[in-house]
Parts: C-alpha cells; structure tokens; sequence
C-alpha cells in the first residue's frame, strides 16, 4: 500500500526544533486520502494534495500561532483499505480532518468513521448523493458535485434539448448505481424515458464493444455513461471508433477537463458535461490555476475535484481560526457546525453557503468541448453553455432523506 506522508508548515520558524522553555505550537493535522496509483489518480491523486497545500498558503499561515501538517496516501479504490487507514490515522497518528475521498463505496465507508470518532470529513470526490442523503453526517460536509446534479445538468439540459429517450453503460458500484438512479430519476420526471441499461465490473473493462452495440440497437436517443475516469475516456473513443457518436448523443455524466484534454479535441468537439469549477471561468479562476498549475506533478491543470480540495480545506481553516484550535480539535461536529454557520468564499467556487444536510453549494457550469479551431492551448478546451444557480443545481433539501433536516 502506497502511503506518502508531506508536511507544509507555515512559516520557516515553524521548522526549527523547539527550545527548551518555549511552548510547541499546537498542530492541525490533515489527511488528504484518495487513489494515488490507480484509475482516478489524475482526478485526485497527488494534485489534490497540492490544492490542499495550496489552502494552507492562501490561508496565510505564517501570521498564525498553530501550525497545520498535511499527509497523504492512497486507498486503492478499497473500503477496507480506506477504513483502515482512516482509523490508524485517527488513533494513531493524531489526523484532525480527512480530505478528498474519491470512489463513493469508500467515501461512504470513510464518513461512518468519521462520525463515530466525531473528526471532520471534507468529501470532494465521492460522487454519491447519499453522502447527504440517508447516509448524512454532522461530521461532514460534501463539496464539489454528487449524481443528483450531474443528473440534473447534463442530463436536464439533455432531455430539454430533445434527447428524451436514453441507453445507460453504468459501472457496477456504488457511484455508477446511484448516478443512474439520479439521472434516471430526472429523465422521467421531465417526461423522457430509460430504454435499457448495462452494468460492466470496475475495475476489470476495457473493452465496452459489446455494450456499445447494446446501446446502438436500443433505439435509445442518448448513450449515458455512468462511470469515470479512464472508463469514460476508453467508453468514448470506442463509441466514435463504433461510428455511434453519429446516430445516438453522448451524455458524459462525468468527466472532467483532465479526461477532455486527454481525449482530444478531433473526437471530444460537441461533448458536454457538468462541472463546478473550471479554470478558466473568471478573472479568480485563472489566477488560482496560475498559483497552482507549476507546482502540480506532470504539468496536470488542476480540475474540479482538486479544487474542491483546496476549497473545503480553506473554509475549515477559516473555522479553526473563528473557533480556537484547542476547540477545533476537541469537536469535530462543532467544527463543521461553525463551517455551515460562515459564508463560503474563495477563488475556485465564489461565494457560497453549506446546508443543514452538508451540501456545499456553488452554481454549476453545463459545458461544452470545444472545435480544436477554437482552441487557444492544449487545456482551453471548454465553453460555457449555461450555469446553474447555486439555489437550483442542487436536490431541495426535503427530497435527500437526511436525518439532520428538521421539517
């Protein structure tokens, strides 16, 4: 098991040994755990520890009298493996707040441990919905995407657009089930249909032909791809191989720029997708991307789920700060509470606000890849269609189930 430990301290003082006599400042200690190695790698991974680190900067460390250390490793896409490392980081190790958490059954695993030993939990890469939904938290707050807006974005702006008839290629797990489930949810609600679906085990497919074909001989409209990272990338270039880009609209429920650019733009011009950040959306988003883009490992952009990183990071520093790190560190619940009591702001998302059920929330972007004519450089790959409010992106607060929503 890959695990890599990183420590950023604010100040160079901060790394000399304590003198004799002098009181140690006391530490905020955070674990950035994602998938380091394996398929989601870019989309989290190393990069999303850099964002994290980013915050701590931004913060401006050096004026404060606590420090705050930054370690990460990689839970290979594995409950078990996540669970184990939370807890040893917890009990062992001293971790305050876990960040990130990609893959929705390990997200979900991870959130349970976090609420029974009362630490912060920062998700920004599980996708589920039920993160605040039936599987709530007060320990958590859930801030980048999940499926019900994914759904509600590309899928709504989809069925709005004619494609009322759908075809689903779903990875089988957690994520892809419940990013059917919303999407299909949304499709019928505004009157279109779901004409048939397949699910392929994750991590073993790479060879969707077989799929494809289902999907082409479905009559289906639109081909819905539930699944991420590298499967989405491979489900694509074999659907233009297949010539299906040409008779059925491709819906990438999700996909992030990383995986566009990766693509290219010859096969992925006429893509659209969600997200809710992208770099170059306004003047705060291309500087952020400026400070950052240098210090990423192979010259990687970062994209919305490193940004998500980096913005649930710098909000719970702003409420250790408000709060005291003493009290910080004794509650992780009351940290979370401060976190929805304060107003969100920062360069990646604007400003925003964190909901009873935990749900950050930000407007959402519906884009749309661009011709490689109207290009500038290799990562200039998007245009905005349409943004979503932030009051409307997201499921209502009476609709997820959350135990935490009094009626």
């Amino acid at each position: 098991m890959f695990m890599k430990r990183r420590a950023l301290l604010g100040a160079s003082a901060s790394l000399a040994l304590p003198r004799y006599g002098f009181a140690q400042k006391p530490t905020i200690k955070i674990g950035v755990l994602n998938d380091q190695s394996g398929p989601y790698r870019d989309d989290g991974g190393p990069t999303g520890v850099v964002c994290a680190k980013q915050a701590l900067q931004d913060f401006g460390m050096s004026s404060k009298d606590w420090n705050v250390e930054i370690i990460a490793a990689d839970h290979q896409n594995k409950p078990d493996v996540g669970v184990s490392i939370a807890k040893q980081w917890i009990d062992r190790d001293g971790v305050d707040v876990i960040v990130d958490v990609p893959t929705s059954s390990v997200g979900l695993a991870v959130n349970t441990v976090c609420r029974e030993k009362n630490k912060v939990y920062l998700n920004s890469g599980t996708g589920s919905s039920d993160l605040t939904g039936p599987q709530c938290s007060p320990n958590t707050v859930h801030w980048t995407y999940d499926t019900y807006m994914l759904g509600r974005s590309t899928g709504g702006a989809t069925v709005r657009e004619g494609g009322d008839s759908w075809f689903f290629i779903t990875a089988d797990y957690v994520f892809g089930q419940t990013l059917q489930r919303d999407t299909s949810g949304i499709i019928t609600k505004m009157g279109g249909k779901v004409l048939g679906s397949v699910a392929y085990p994750f991590p073993e497919t790479t060879d969707f032909s077989t799929h494809l074909i289902r999907a082409q001989t479905s009559g289906a409209k639109v081909l819905g791809l539930c699944m991420a990272g590298a499967d989405t990338e491979n489900c694509i270039k074999q659907a233009h191989e297949f010539g299906l880009n040409k008779t059925m609209t491709i819906a990438a429920l999700l996909i992030q720029v990383r995986g566009v650019r990766a693509l290219g733009l010859d096969v992925a011009q006429g893509l659209r997708w969600s997200e809710s950040y992208y770099w170059n959306l306004n003047d705060r988003t291309r500087a952020w991307n400026d400070r950052v883009k240098s210090k990423t490992p192979n010259g990687v952009w970062p994209n919305m789920t490193q940004a998500g990183d980096y913005a649930a990071t710098l909000h719970y520093l702003k409420a250790v700060s408000d709060m005291g790190v003493a009290a910080a560190k004794a509650d992780g619940r009351a940290v979370v509470d401060r976190m929805k009591a304060m107003p969100t702001d920062d360069d990646c998302f604007g400003p925003g606000k964190i909901r009873e059920d935990g749900r950050a929330l930000h407007p959402v972007y519906l884009l749309e890849a661009k011709k490689p004519s109207e290009s500038t450089q290799s990562w200039d790959v998007a245009k905005v269609i349409t943004t979503t409010p932030m009051d409307q992106a997201w499921r209502p607060l009476n609709e997820g189930g959350c135990p935490l929503v009094k009626s």
